[in-house]
């Protein structure tokens, strides 16, 4: 495609946390591909930090140690601000893409609009599942939103928001998977576990140990079976270790550490225990069987249970209306009642077939690839308009 004739070509790019971070590197590289005198900054992680011109600030390695979860962050809240001011007043970019994260997200695009800079959102807030006002806001505020979900631009151009929808970003980085066949689940046999505790520190503090636990009874009936742990680049492996230990006995020598965004170490894996999130979603592209938890402070969770609108934590669940994969919340995330679950699949071999295939089955709700590089091309195009 023609270039933008423009002599400021400057992008600034702001995802908050691991799963962001990854489809945000993905746009960049595509942008580049297509422009490659584009000058991207990026606020993000260390995947956008590997693609783009300058890394302005590691906002990911703070989202993964509970940045928004803490009061000690509105000193760091209030530095941004203040770092993407000065940025926009100074670097004046030709746009803004807003990447997920809403919580921090809004605020830039005010910032943004106040210096008449277009934004463009990608992954926009899942408010079909709560806090509905936040459509409008971002409709109103936003040139452009790329929504991830098939069901998302109805709510959206409700409040007047222009909204394209070119499929699901994890669609550009799963191949099509074919459904699992249970082979040898004999208690002899060497069954492969994965397991993905969260991207943020307060998730993996709490999700790991209890996954662990729930390997160990497994493991006490498979006596061969092995453990995946798929962990952010941003959680050291000592880290990881020492929570594996807390559940006691010899787990470590069975577990290996693996950086999530090898799926195809991944999909080796005969059944996942999963947080709830993104991870569950990747899981049914590639057609593994799995279980969801998720535990969080109680105060929280009350909260939670009042504003959260849909009737799942998973996103496979949601995107196919019906509970397939089994999900244990807050009290009911307990190892005894998890493994049983897992030992229920792996000895009916007709039902583990049936489970992963309906999983794949969701790929075809999502869209179709290349999803990154028709975003690009939309910004680029919308570009030479402004």
């Amino acid at each position: 495609m023609p270039e933008i004739i423009k002599t400021n070509k400057n992008i600034l790019i702001v995802a908050g946390d691991a799963s962001a971070d990854m489809h945000g590197a993905s746009l960049i590289s595509e942008l580049k591909k297509k422009d490659p005198e584009l000058s991207v900054y990026a606020i993000g992680g260390v995947r956008m930090k590997a693609v783009s011109n300058h890394l302005v600030y590691d906002l990911v390695s703070h989202g993964a140690i509970g940045f928004l979860q803490s009061f000690k962050s509105v000193a760091l809240w209030v530095k941004l601000i203040k770092l993407i001011r000065r940025f926009l007043e100074e670097k004046k970019p030709l746009c803004v893409i807003a990447v997920d994260f809403y919580g921090f997200n809004h605020q830039v695009l005010g910032l943004c609009k106040h210096r008449k800079i277009p934004v463009y959102y990608y992954i926009p807030p899942q408010v079909w599942a709560s806090r509905p006002g936040r459509a409008k806001t971002v409709a109103e505020l936003s040139k452009e939103i790329f929504a991830i979900f098939p069901f998302e631009p109805a709510i959206y151009s409700k409040y007047g928001g222009r909204v394209s929808f070119f499929g699901h970003p994890l669609l550009d980085i799963i191949p099509p998977s074919l459904p699992k066949k249970q082979s040898d689940f004999s208690e002899a046999a060497e069954i492969k576990i994965g397991i993905l505790p969260g991207s943020r520190k307060s998730e993996i503090e709490r999700h790991l140990p209890l996954f662990m636990e729930c390997f160990s009874i497994i493991k006490s009936v498979y006596k061969n079976a092995s453990a995946k742990i798929f962990a952010v680049p941003e959680t050291s492996d000592k880290r990881i270790c020492d929570l594996i230990s807390q559940a006691g006995g010899d787990l470590l020598s069975s577990c290996e550490i693996i950086r999530e965004s090898d799926y195809k170490k991944r999909a080796e894996s005969d059944f996942c225990l999963t947080c709830s999130g993104t991870a569950t979603l990747e899981n049914a592209l590639l057609g593994i069987p799995m279980i969801t938890a998720y535990i969080m402070p109680e105060i929280n969770y009350q909260i939670a249970k009042r504003i959260i609108k849909v009737p799942y934590i998973s996103l496979a669940n949601i995107i196919l209306k019906k509970p397939l994969i089994k999900e244990f919340v807050q009290k009911n995330a307990k190892p005894a009642l998890m493994a049983q679950e897992v030992f229920s699949l792996l000895n009916n071999p007709q039902r583990y077939h049936a489970f992963s295939a309906e999983l794949i089955s969701v790929r075809k709700i999502l869209g179709e690839a290349p999803v990154a590089e028709k975003i690009a091309e939309k910004i680029l195009s919308g570009l030479k308009t402004v």
